[in-house]
């Protein structure tokens, strides 16, 4: 089982940990672990308000050519997320064809609920799938949280849920209804921080709130940063047209898609161990990873492909940066600065 929580950096344990693998959340308790998350979140998140502020200013050929050359950026690390998932998370027929499904679900049913729909799907097919993958690993996990604390958190993470959405509606407020999106979308990360990529495109591409160009850009800078990739929240809502946007739009966006990992996190925690050693929780699982790489493997042909590659060229430039990559383990960061400065190039060639 791999989940969000470990790309929003909150409790990185491993499924596989021995019995004496201790987190730095066990070592530090809950609130100790928030200050080094917070030092290390916050960076990352100025680094993509500035870029947010000063895409306005690349409009020039050189800063158009810097824009393509991120949205390459985006269909080279999406198709390794891909990549790497389909190894790791379909790694036998009953899985892969849980993601084949998930592909077929997502590109029928738009927007966010075709995605549910997918990872519903998936849950149910891997109880029906997946029961035959390996047992539980051994050992004991102890968390310094109590049943009540978490049984608390868990009620309000359903309770924003679907608390949310109501308000949204009923308010007409853009304010709650960003909330909302971006709430939603940490919450039904399953699989990867990439896998936030299709559901926050749902979320404020498909509303208008921010254009298809910016999106991947902003998608393709974040990949430069050394921080979680959730602070592609912050560039989103510094970059969104209807306001709150600027400083005030990233620092609620990036609030509203950490708090449901960190319920989350803080809810399972007391109950870990005994949900792992049930065979249909597992089953359930890995069923529902499987579907999470179908959802990104449709993302990583719309929007990210369609909007990126649009000549022999690019896909030239994409196909480098992805071995770059993979075959390479080049850092991020350069990829990101050698498909910039391709799309530069591109763009006057």
């Amino acid at each position: 089982m791999l989940i969000s929580w470990r790309s929003a950096n909150f409790c990185p344990v491993p499924l596989r940990a021995r019995s004496d693998t201790r987190s730095a959340y066990c070592a530090a308790g809950h609130w100790g672990r928030l200050p080094p998350g917070v030092y290390f979140t916050l960076p990352s998140a100025i680094l993509l308000v500035l870029f947010a502020a000063g895409t306005s200013a690349l409009d020039r050929p050189v800063g158009t050519g810097l824009i393509h050359g991120l949205k390459i950026v985006a269909v080279a690390v999406v198709a390794q997320a891909v990549w790497g998932m389909t190894r790791t998370l379909t790694p036998d027929r009953e899985r892969v064809a849980i993601a084949l499904a998930s592909v077929l679900i997502v590109v029928f049913l738009a927007g966010s609920v075709g995605q549910i729909a997918a990872i519903v799907m998936g849950a149910l097919a891997g109880l029906w799938l997946c029961r035959s993958a390996a047992a539980t690993p051994p050992g004991h996990l102890a968390f310094p949280l109590s049943r009540r604390a978490g049984a608390l958190a868990l009620t309000t993470f359903f309770a924003l849920l679907a608390a949310l959405p109501v308000i949204a509606s009923a308010t007409g407020a853009h304010g709650v209804a960003l909330i909302d999106a971006f709430y939603r979308a940490g919450a039904l990360v399953f699989g990867g921080g990439h896998v936030v990529l299709p559901l926050l495109q749902a979320a404020v591409v498909q509303p208008h709130w921010i254009s298809p160009d910016g999106f991947l850009a902003g998608y393709g800078a974040a990949q430069a940063v050394p921080g979680p990739l959730f602070t592609f929240a912050a560039y989103l809502g510094a970059s969104m047209k209807p306001s709150p946007n600027g400083v005030a739009g990233a620092a609620l966006c990036l609030a509203a898609i950490f708090l449901p990992g960190l319920l989350l996190v803080t809810g399972t925690l007391p109950f870990w161990d005994a949900f792992r050693a049930r065979p249909m929780a597992r089953a359930a699982m890995r069923g529902t990873n499987a579907a999470v790489v179908g959802i990104l493997a449709a993302a990583l042909y719309s929007p990210v492909w369609t909007s990126a590659i649009l000549s022999s060229k690019d896909f030239a430039a994409g196909l480098v940066g992805f071995i770059l990559l993979t075959a390479w383990k080049a850092p991020p960061w350069v990829v990101v600065i050698l498909m910039a400065l391709a799309g530069i190039a591109l763009h006057f060639a």
